[in-house]
């Protein structure tokens, strides 16, 4: 075993990570040593503010320094639980210890010794009773520490496990100044401390100033590496000439013809602003915002005919095949009248029909190709690409969509989103595009109505989902996770982490609040298919099943085979069931704002009646204020100003797919697990300053203080090609 660690050290050389726990790190994104240390806590014990046995500290989870004053004893409860416990003192009261099937407390618990537990505080029949979640001797040779980190985990992986490894890695790896991507005067500018500190100070805090200083430290370097992505696509792009669209050939009324219905005056105004900026010498990079349902879809087919007319390819990029299977029916069907053939290009497909796609492209015989990020393989060779699409453009990174465009020289650039952006915010995040915005809904856009309901309603909901599919309607149902964590499990069984110091107000959880139970797709589905309803049809899908998988399930419940589909995320964006009338979303106080929205989008797409639920039993303040928002506001820019104001623009610039996290580094994005916190938008502007003032003096990062830098940005692009090869 190596004596130092580097940061792409494989987890397997860090003392006490065998294959079994390797695997278990590789389901949260943890492959390397590097990885290990950004798995950032998602908040802090603060196991160093001691309580008293007193009255005003029953209820609390804290901290409790006691003396053992009588032997534990075992003994076994109904049920067959074997149950010990034991007096201890604080020097002004006494409480009873009691451990759950811990028999082997007897042998670690000593009369006389002084301990810190860290445990939940209630009266009981013969007085103060305390269950310890955890158990430290207190010495003179060993001090404790203040603040506990408590980490996102997996089912099979302990805090103390997670712990462990975090704290090997901490005392044995080699990282200092200069393989820092921050730069020494981006550092100086910013006033953040070096990474390694920035690390200790996550991990291993002594005092809350600590914790910010760390958290600072990463939001700004993520930022700053996101601010570089685009001040780099934006330089480039100005010196660059586009391809030529004459005129003459960028009519439309053959295209209006083709539609089965009218544009929208909203619509009609963003084709306009494209097919000016495809005439233009420059080549277009433009914007298209739009609400859930706008008609995002017909501007792009419009920039495509344009294209088409040319003599130009075009290529489609979605960022999950259920998406662009349906452009690719969507676009058929309108652009097929016209004569145009499309063809689809994704990962599912086999290699002969790989092949056969590929030589229509490069010989020119297809002009438009719709895929996912199969699009930007190697292998995948234009006769001469004049215009790239890509859609859900949040889901995919600046690198992503630059790997897109070298496909030909300067072609055409229009990215779609569905996530409404607020103008200001827009013209920083999106400083590479011009900036178009759908601002009006199509004519007959059904009202979806918003509810927000506590677990008691629970039996009236399964009523109104009853009710719903005898109505020969379909349902969803969304869930925060894929399945129950031991440390979800561990959290109901011998206490909580109500008393934490969160990192961020993403879940709006008081300190003082008992988190609600975490619901997770795979139990809930089987509850509803054994238990709640035998008889209906239930099918489950989620962000780790393979796309063939995703793709079935999401065909047969289009295709009216499932009753209701329990699911992440993973159905946020771009599925079109008209017959799907009620979308249930759990443990809604864990979402943000902006992806509830386009949640509640996949509902009220037919004629019938549509109707959103948010399930949340959470007793924060500020989250009753945020579903409140939800369930008076249908309009999207409204929520994301909302959103802007109350968490700051983290959920603009994130990556994640399908409720669990893409991880930044496996696929290249410039997207930030720490955003969230930061509601300083003078700071966001200011690291887009220093990255464009950085590219000015050293334009393509060959100076010696920006070498890691420049490998962060060079090692992101390669990651991409490895993810979609």
């Amino acid at each position: 075993m190596p004596s130092k660690l580097t940061k792409d050290s494989p987890v397997t050389d860090i003392y006490g990570c065998g294959q079994k726990k390797s695997q278990m790190l590789r389901s949260l994104g943890i492959l390397t040593a590097g990885d290990i240390l950004r798995h950032f806590p998602r908040g802090y014990q603060h196991r160093g503010d001691v309580k008293e046995l007193r009255e005003n500290n029953v209820g609390k989870t804290a901290s409790f320094v006691l003396t053992v004053t009588s032997a534990p004893v075992s003994s076994r409860i109904n049920g067959g639980k074997m149950i010990t416990k034991c007096k201890a003192f604080d020097g002004l009261r006494s409480c009873t210890l009691i451990y759950f099937n811990q028999k082997y407390m007897r042998d670690v618990l000593i009369v006389g010794n002084t301990y810190r537990f860290w445990g939940k505080l209630v009266h009981g029949k013969t007085g103060l009773m305390l269950t310890p979640i955890t158990t430290e001797p207190v010495t003179e040779t060993k001090s404790l520490a203040e603040y506990v980190p408590v980490y996102p985990s997996t089912k099979g992986l302990t805090q103390g496990s997670l712990r462990s490894l975090i704290e090997y890695t901490l005392e044995n790896i080699t990282i200092d100044g200069t393989n820092d991507v921050l730069p020494p005067e981006i550092r100086s500018k910013l006033e953040v401390c070096g990474e390694y500190e920035a690390y200790r100070c996550i991990h291993k805090p002594d005092s809350e100033q600590m914790i910010e200083n760390g958290r600072h430290r990463f939001l700004c370097e993520e930022l700053f590496l996101f601010a570089m992505a685009v001040s780099y696509s934006k330089k480039s792009r100005k010196m660059l000439k586009g391809k030529h669209l004459s005129k003459d050939k960028c009519g439309l009324s053959d295209f209006l013809r083709a539609l089965p219905f009218e544009l929208t005056e909203a619509q009609s105004k963003v084709i306009s602003e494209i097919r000016k900026d495809m005439l233009s010498e420059c080549p277009m990079a433009r914007l298209v915002s739009g609400d859930v349902g706008s008609g995002k879809t017909v501007c792009a087919m419009a920039a495509v005919y344009m294209s088409f007319r040319n003599g130009y390819q075009s290529a489609v990029m979605a960022p999950t095949e259920i998406l662009a299977r349906q452009h690719y029916k969507d676009f058929s069907e309108v652009l097929g009248k016209l004569g145009i053939e499309c063809a689809l290009l994704v990962g599912s497909m086999t290699k002969k029909e790989k092949e056969a796609v590929l030589k229509k492209i490069s010989g020119g015989e297809v002009m438009v190709v719709v895929g996912t990020h199969a699009l930007i393989s190697e292998n995948v060779s234009f006769r001469d690409l004049g215009l790239t699409v890509t859609d859900e453009q949040h889901r995919f990174g600046v690198m992503q969509r630059a790997s897109l465009q070298t496909k030909s020289d300067s072609p055409h650039v229009l990215v779609m989103s569905a996530t409404p952006i607020p103008r200001t915010l827009a013209l920083i995040l999106m400083g590479d595009l011009d900036i178009s915005v759908i601002d009006r809904m199509p004519a007959g856009r059904q009202k979806v109505d918003t509810y927000v309901i506590g677990e008691r309603h629970r039996e009236r909901l399964n009523r109104f989902i009853l009710k719903q599919v005898s109505e020969g309607h379909q349902v969803y149902i969304v869930c925060p996770s894929v399945e129950a964590s031991e440390e979800e499990e561990n959290i109901g069984q011998t206490g909580d982490f109500s008393e934490f110091i969160p990192l961020a107000d993403d879940s709006s959880y008081a300190l003082s609040e008992k988190m609600p139970e975490l619901k997770n797709v795979l139990d809930y589905e089987q509850n509803l298919k054994n238990n709640v309803f035998p008889d209906l049809r239930t099918a489950l899908i989620h962000g780790k099943m393979s796309g063939s998988e995703k793709d079935r399930i999401m065909s047969d419940f289009a295709d009216g085979k499932i009753d209701i589909l329990v699911s992440t995320t993973v159905i946020e964006v771009g599925i079109n069931v008209p017959n799907a009338t009620l979308m249930i979303v759990e443990n809604a106080e864990r979402f943000g704002l902006s992806q509830l929205h386009q949640l509640r989008g996949r509902v009220g797409r037919g004629n019938a009646k549509s109707y959103c639920i948010l399930v949340s039993d959470s007793k924060s303040e500020n989250s009753a204020k945020r579903l409140e928002v939800m369930r008076t506001t249908g309009d999207g820019y409204k929520i994301a100003k909302y959103d802007l104001d109350m968490r700051g623009p983290g959920d603009f610039i994130s990556v994640s797919s399908g409720g669990e996290s893409t991880g930044l580094r496996q696929h290249g994005n410039f997207g930030t697990k720490l955003s969230g916190l930061c509601s300083d938008q003078l700071l966001l502007a200011k690291v887009f300053e220093l990255a464009g003032e950085c590219l000015e003096k050293d334009p393509q990062l060959t100076h010696s203080e920006n070498a890691a830098l420049r490998q962060y940005v060079v090692k992101s692009g390669e990651s991409v090609n490895k993810t979609i090869n």
